[in-house]
């Protein structure tokens, strides 16, 4: 009788638990992004080490989507700003690793998930998904080139310390990724 009195839609009921359930999906993007950027090769000739952070950075980006990857890379840097051990263990760790030679790709990191995920929401396949990676870690680079060029005072150090190192790693991950995504997203 009371809820014939007072209808109730089902989405305003059901809200809770939806929210609940989202950030819990954040949360543990985060915590797939913290495990990967401890997961590091230190290369000696550069002060930018070769970590599995970015590629889950795109893999969470591709299989969450935009608001969510967002999110989830916003926490981790959130996370790492509270002085958590969540960043690369090369680095010195808290707000020093986020003013240091791999800050311009660490605040690149929402920008990527949100464009990777982005480009994915508009149709997901293989193509896709690499087209989405391409252009996300297009981003990553400019963002981290861009502050390495800032501190070195030369474009040039820059992609050398930056970018040359890890170009086929990158593609790699890029490739991985968009076909991951692919049967993660299916299987949410």
């Amino acid at each position: 009788m009371l809820k014939a009195a007072f209808p109730v839609q089902a989405g305003v009921a059901e809200r809770p638990s939806s929210l609940v359930k989202q950030a819990g999906i954040v949360i543990c993007a985060s915590a797939v992004i913290v495990v990967c950027s401890r997961l590091v090769l230190p290369l000696p000739y550069t002060p930018v080490p070769l970590t599995l952070g970015n590629f889950a950075v795109l893999l969470v980006g591709l299989t969450l989507g935009s608001r969510r990857g967002f999110a989830a890379a916003a926490l981790y840097l959130a996370w790492g700003a509270m002085g958590m051990p969540v960043f690369s263990p090369a680095g010195p760790g808290g707000i020093a690793q986020l003013l240091g030679s791999t800050a311009g790709y660490l605040w690149a990191y929402p920008v990527m998930a949100f464009l990777a995920g982005w480009i994915a929401e508009r149709g997901a396949s293989f193509t896709r998904n690499l087209a989405a990676g391409v252009v996300a870690e297009l981003a990553l680079f400019a963002g981290g080139l861009s502050w390495l060029a800032v501190m070195t005072h030369s474009w040039q150090r820059a992609a050398f310390f930056g970018l040359y190192p890890f170009f086929f790693a990158e593609v790699v991950k890029v490739m991985l990724a968009a076909a991951t995504a692919l049967r993660l997203r299916r299987s949410l």
